[in-house]
C-alpha cells in the first residue's frame, strides 16, 4: 500500500517546519555553548541555586544520558539533565538547565496548566499508540457501504460499517486528547523559560548581558514545541477529512 496523498499534504508543511527548528535549535545550542558564563557554575549548580532561590529543595538533580533529553518529571520530581548541560559552564547549558528548573517551580507554585499537562498525560500517550491503529481499522470496516432495508427501503449503513464508523470517532477521539497535550504544552513550555529568563538575572547566575545567548536558546527551543503541535493538528485534520467527517464526502 502506497503513502496516500491526502496524508502528504497534510504532514509534509509540519514535517518540513519541524525539521527546520530542530536544526536551529542544533545550531543555537552549540553557538552559545561555546561561550562560558563569568559565574564558572555548571548547568547543575545553575539549576540548584534557582530552585534554593525560590525556596524549592526537596527537588533532585540527576544526570541523563543522550543529547538534549533534558527534561523534568513531575511524578517524582527530579530534573534530569543530559551530560553537556548537567556538567557544562556555558550560556547554553545553564539556560537549558534554568528552564528545567522552571517545571519543578511550576510543580512547586502550582501552575495551573502543568497540573492539566500532568493530567493529560496518560490520554495522551494511549492515544499515541492506538489511535491510528483503531482509527484506520475503522475505516476499513466502514468501506462495507449501505444497504438498502427489504421492508422500508430506506438506504442504511451495513453493520460493518456503522461498527467501522464508530471505531473512526474512537480513534479521532483517542488522537485528540494527543493533540490536546501538545497545545497544552506551549503554555507549560513558554512559563517555564520565561522564569528561566528572569531568575538567571536574579539570582546573580548571568549578567544581563549574558542573558541573550541564554534567551536565543530557549526560544529556538521552544519553535520546536510549535512545530509539534501544528504537526499533531495537521494529523487530526487529515483523519477528520479522510473519515469525511469534515469536508464532506468520504475518501478512499
Amino acid at each position: 500500500m502506497g503513502m496516500d496523498p491526502l496524508y502528504l499534504i497534510f504532514s509534509l508543511p509540519a514535517l518540513l517546519l519541524s525539521m527546520l527548528f530542530s536544526a536551529r535549535v542544533k545550531s543555537t545550542f552549540a553557538k552559545w555553548q561555546g561561550v562560558r558564563a563569568a559565574c564558572g557554575m555548571t548547568g547543575a549548580e545553575a539549576a540548584a541555586t534557582m530552585l534554593a532561590g525560590a525556596g524549592v529543595n526537596d527537588v533532585a538533580i540527576k544526570r541523563a544520558s543522550g543529547f538534549l533529553t533534558d527534561h523534568y518529571n513531575p511524578l517524582d520530581n527530579t530534573l534530569n539533565l543530559s551530560d553537556a548541560v548537567y556538567r557544562g559552564r556555558d550560556l547554553s547549558a545553564l539556560g537549558v538547565a534554568c528552564h528545567e528548573a522552571g517545571h519543578a517551580l511550576q510543580k512547586a507554585q502550582g501552575y495551573k496548566w502543568m497540573g492539566v499537562r500532568t493530567a493529560l498525560v496518560p490520554a495522551a500517550n494511549l492515544g499515541s499508540r492506538l489511535s491510528y491503529i483503531v482509527f484506520f481499522a475503522g475505516l476499513a470496516l466502514s468501506a462495507g457501504g449501505t444497504r438498502t432495508d427489504p421492508y422500508t427501503g430506506q438506504v442504511v449503513a451495513t453493520a460493518g460499517a456503522a461498527f467501522g464508523m464508530t471505531l473512526v470517532k474512537l480513534g479521532l477521539a483517542l488522537f485528540s486528547a494527543a493533540v490536546a497535550f501538545s497545545v497544552v504544552t506551549l503554555p507549560v513550555e513558554w512559563d517555564a523559560s520565561a522564569r528561566a529568563k528572569k531568575a538567571l538575572v536574579a539570582n546573580g547566575i548571568l549578567s544581563e548581558s549574558e542573558r541573550r545567548g541564554a534567551s536565543e536558546v530557549l526560544n529556538a527551543a521552544f519553535m520546536t514545541y510549535i512545530a509539534a503541535a501544528v504537526s499533531s493538528i495537521s494529523t487530526l485534520l487529515y483523519f477528520l477529512v479522510r473519515s469525511g467527517l469534515l469536508g464532506g464526502g468520504r475518501r478512499r
